[in-house]
């Protein structure tokens, strides 16, 4: 990435960053639900096992965006695939490559093609949407002041060796 870029890519960043209401406590399920209001439509966050070759999805519908994520992973890896998920909603990311109906088949074969608008579906950090994404979910995350309870390095370390007892 070029210098220009990297500075668009900062004052994208720093934009989004100064309008998004940090919930305090932090917490990803209320930071989802304010953002939905702003946007006044609903995004639903949907714990999945067993998701092929991703970690996390984001179907936006003509109603309602859906952030799908790994059921079983620890509780700061799924925190990290759902601020990644909604970064993608709030940079307005599109899908490129396969058309809508493929997509939709092979990853959500019982929906309805015709009622599945956008579907993003990602294994790695390969192109120009996903870098801005990772980027702007470590950022949001970035932004939780570390007094708050189970944001410091040693609460989410042990959020993440505790496992939820799946260890």
């Amino acid at each position: 990435m070029t210098g220009p870029d990297r500075k668009h890519l900062r004052r994208r960043h720093a934009a989004l960053l100064r309008e998004l209401p940090v919930p305090v406590p932090f917490d990803a399920r209320a930071l989802c639900e304010q953002v939905a209001a702003r946007r006044g439509r609903p995004i639903r966050l949907l714990p999945m096992a067993g998701l092929t070759g991703v970690c996390g999805l984001w179907i936006a519908t003509d109603t309602a965006d859906t952030i799908c994520y790994e059921r079983d992973t620890t509780p700061p890896h799924q925190e990290h695939i759902v601020l990644h998920e909604l970064s993608h909603l709030l940079c307005d990311h599109h899908p490129a490559s396969l058309p809508i109906d493929v997509r939709t088949r092979l990853l959500l074969p019982d929906l309805d093609p015709a009622m599945v608008r956008r579907v993003l579906g990602r294994t790695g950090y390969s192109t120009a949407e996903e870098r801005e994404a990772e980027v702007l979910a470590s950022l949001i995350r970035q932004r939780v002041p570390p007094t708050h309870a189970g944001s410091t390095l040693t609460d989410r370390l042990r959020a993440a060796l505790d496992d939820d007892g799946r260890g």
